[in-house]
């Protein structure tokens, strides 16, 4: 699994290294714009295999539920969950799930 980070989004990497920190484990990478701009902070887990999830409107305050989600993202064999609710908030902030 793999997650991304827009810095397009920020002037800093205060969230990039928040996440790093905060997802040990997963490749945390920082890259270009994903034209999330309308919901800053933007960010992306792909796996093979697996749809890939788009999120935005992220802070600090999220880590927990990313937290969640990559734990059940790196057990789903498809990268699908049967009920959003494990989400926590992150469903809130969903912008887009991408076939894999």
């Amino acid at each position: 699994m793999r997650a991304f980070v827009c810095r397009s989004c920020s002037a800093d990497n205060a969230f990039l290294e928040t996440v790093r920190k905060g997802l040990p484990g997963i490749a945390v990478e920082s890259v270009d714009c994903m034209s999330g701009c309308t919901r800053p902070q933007t960010m992306a887990f792909r796996a093979p295999g697996k749809v890939a999830y788009l999120f935005g409107d992220l802070t600090a305050a999220d880590l927990p539920d990313l937290r969640v989600f990559a734990r059940h993202y790196a057990v789903s064999s498809d990268g699908t969950f049967a009920d959003a609710r494990i989400l926590g908030d992150l469903r809130n902030k969903a912008i887009g799930r991408i076939p894999g």
